[in-house]
C-alpha cells in the first residue's frame, strides 16, 4: 500500500506518528559536544589563597571604673577625685583611640542627682560609651 497512490478507492487516514530520528540525532550531537568540552572546563590555575579565621577579632578597649558612694564621694579607678577634676579627665579619655568605656558603679543609696551630674560631665567631655555596672546577686 503506497501513500501516494492515485486510487480513490483506498482512502487512508493521515499518519499521526512522531518522527524521533531527528531528535535522536540532535541529542547525540549535544552529547558529543559536552563530552569534548567537559574536560576543558576543569582546567584551573593553582594558587595559594590566604587562610582566614571565622572568629571575629575582638579588641576590647580599656575601661574606666567610676564609683559613686552614697555620701557623694567619687572614685576614678579606686582613686578619690573631686567633681571639678572630672571634665579634664573625661576629655583626655575621650580623645584616646579606641575610646575607653566608662563603667559607673553607684551605691544603691546614692542620690540620682550625683549620678546625673557625672553622666552630664562625661557626655559634655565627649565620652560616647557610658554604662552602669550592677550586682544582681544583691537584690532584695
Amino acid at each position: 500500500m503506497s501513500i501516494g497512490s492515485l486510487g480513490t478507492r483506498h482512502r487512508q487516514a493521515p499518519v499521526a506518528e512522531i518522527n524521533v530520528v531527528p531528535l535522536v540525532d540532535v541529542m547525540l550531537v549535544l552529547v558529543v559536544v559536552f563530552l569534548i568540552t567537559a574536560p576543558l572546563l576543569t582546567h584551573s590555575v593553582k594558587i595559594d589563597l590566604p587562610k582566614a579565621s571565622s572568629s571575629p577579632n575582638l579588641t576590647r578597649p580599656d575601661h574606666v571604673e567610676f564609683g559613686i558612694r552614697a555620701d557623694g564621694s567619687l572614685y576614678w579607678n579606686g582613686e578619690i577625685v573631686a567633681l571639678e577634676q572630672l571634665a579634664p579627665r573625661f576629655a583626655a579619655e575621650a580623645h584616646k583611640q579606641p575610646q575607653p568605656e566608662l563603667h559607673i558603679r553607684a551605691d544603691r543609696f546614692t542620690h540620682y542627682d550625683n549620678v546625673a551630674k557625672v553622666m552630664a560631665v562625661a557626655a559634655k567631655s565627649g565620652m560616647a560609651r557610658i554604662g552602669f555596672v550592677s550586682d544582681p546577686s544583691d537584690s532584695r
